[in-house]
């Protein structure tokens, strides 16, 4: 959905944190940021582990041996920032309040199902979404046409009725692509960015998503549908 790329911004606040509060060299700072990011990335539950121990566990495997006692700190510490990126901005939540008046709206997140849900949840998402679908809930995830389906089937509507906003061509806009919807819009990361998977609309910011949706009067919910990406 309305995703930033919070990677490279949590990396440098994370290794200044190591730096400044617990004294890691930069090398090891900067290692072992790219580390644990390396690793959550690949890997970002395991439901053999607490869902706030599992974090932790990663950063005791990615610090120094004689750093690994502030493992539990620095976790937390970057769970904090983590969800600090990821907050809607104001101008982002008055926007959907207002695509609600209009349309219904849908939220698709592929990844594990506690830690996709715990993002929805500490971000407080449930209220704007009139579905949620977490790929771990899933026997697919995104780009298969499968998940793009069950949202309109969940929401009561054609797929031709749907708009799927995305930042990723290889899973947003692929699989709106296959699943038929009635539009695709892109946001990229980066402004030079190409795509192969021609999207039908491209833009520079979520905020800008209603100059290319459909023009229509104030209609009774459910009207459209807009998928939105998370």
């Amino acid at each position: 959905m309305f995703t930033v790329n919070i990677t490279h911004a949590n990396c440098l606040q994370i290794i200044e944190i190591l730096q400044q509060q617990y004294g890691l060299p930069q090398d090891a700072a900067v290692e072992s940021g790219t580390n644990f990011l390396r690793a959550f990335r690949a890997r970002p539950d395991d439901d053999t582990y607490a869902l706030d121990e599992w974090p932790a566990h990663l950063w005791r495997n990615s610090l120094p041996k004689k750093y690994r006692h502030i493992a539990k700190n620095i976790s937390a510490e970057w769970v904090k920032l983590r969800f600090q990126c990821l907050a809607l901005t104001n101008d982002v939540i008055h926007l959907l309040e207002t695509l609600r008046e209009d349309y219904l709206l849908g939220l698709i997140t592929n990844g594990p199902s506690r830690a996709q849900w715990q993002k929805v949840d500490r971000l407080g998402l449930r209220k704007y979404f009139d579905c949620v679908l977490v790929s771990g809930d899933f026997p697919w995830e995104k780009p298969d046409q499968n998940i793009f389906l069950e949202a309109c089937k969940i929401l009561n509507v054609e797929p031709r009725m749907c708009i799927m906003v995305g930042d990723k061509l290889e899973t947003d806009i692929k699989g709106g692509k296959e699943a038929e919807l009635g539009g695709t819009v892109w946001i990229p990361f980066q402004k030079d960015m190409e795509s192969s998977d021609l999207p039908d609309f491209t833009i520079d910011k979520v905020t800008e998503l209603p100059e290319v949706l459909p023009n229509s009067p104030k209609l009774k919910r459910p009207a459209h549908t807009s998928g939105i990406n998370c």
